[in-house]
């Protein structure tokens, strides 16, 4: 298991020039579980992440990693300790697949120094685990989205952080391949203890997959907690503005989001075609 981190932001404020997108969020993510950050589009989530992984300045407040303001500290230091996948991930053009993972392993690293035995095994386990290593000596410009986005991930646990950070991992894959990922997450919190936070489009699927939720709503946390205990009919009503029923899913237990659609309420007949 892996050695427990703390992550926090306090009183953060998130702005792009003059437009706030948070605003004094508080925030504790829970060490060693599966967290997930659901909203509409545009409410911050990927913002709130890209703050978390030190990419974005806050306006005021601090995001704080085991004591330190994360602001403070060595990058090369803070990516021994967090990893972050966003959203859209751009390759260096031409390079192949092993070499992107690869990349993963800088954080690791010595200037000047050779790759290790353990460099080399880690990331063939990341390509294998991710279902790559066929892909290894290919261009990652030849791969579709999502192969593509295997390979990010790949390089992912290629870093072997203890904080995991993923940006909506599930986009451009089927759903064959949506589980896949969230499980191999699942297995990586489970076997290492890795600290995973993930924003996900898919309220189902963080219901199913999270330990934890926090729903976000223009840019304030509008409630977290357990699924169970988040996803209520009126929590998703409040944050996507949708009306849904909130049943068991009866494979998992978990909370699942039925949408009521306008054609769809009990009781509705179809407009004549006389």
């Amino acid at each position: 298991m892996t050695r427990t981190h703390q992550l926090t932001a306090h009183d953060v404020t998130l702005a792009y020039g003059d437009r706030t997108i948070v605003d004094s969020l508080e925030l504790a993510i829970p060490p060693g579980c599966i967290t997930a950050i659901i909203g509409a589009n545009g409410c911050g989530k990927s913002t709130l992440l890209r703050a978390l992984s030190r990419l974005l300045t806050p306006k005021t407040g601090q995001v704080v990693l085991d004591g330190h303001a994360i602001h403070t500290r060595p990058s090369k230091e803070v990516a021994r300790t967090l990893g972050l996948l966003p959203q859209s991930p751009v390759a260096p053009e031409g390079i192949v697949v092993s070499d992107l993972v690869g990349r993963g392993r800088y954080p690791h690293q010595k200037l000047l120094a050779r790759w290790s035995a353990h460099d080399y095994d880690v990331v063939a386990q990341a390509l294998t685990a991710t279902g790559t290593d066929d892909l290894a000596d290919r261009s990652v410009d030849e791969l579709s989205g999502g192969q593509r986005q295997r390979v990010w991930i790949a390089m992912a646990l290629a870093q072997e952080t203890d904080i995991l950070l993923l940006d909506e991992p599930t986009t451009f894959l089927d759903v064959a391949h949506q589980i896949e990922v969230l499980d191999l997450l699942t297995d990586l919190n489970r076997d290492r203890g890795t600290t995973i936070v993930m924003v996900l489009h898919d309220m189902n699927m963080a219901a199913r997959y999270a330990d934890h939720v926090f729903a976000l709503r223009d840019g304030r946390i509008v409630a977290d907690g357990p699924p169970a205990e988040v996803m209520t009919d009126g929590l998703i009503r409040d944050v996507f503005n949708i009306d849904a029923i909130v049943i068991p899913d009866p494979v998992s237990g978990s909370p699942i989001v039925l949408p009521r659609g306008r054609h769809h309420v009990q009781g509705a007949t179809s407009a004549s075609t006389e």
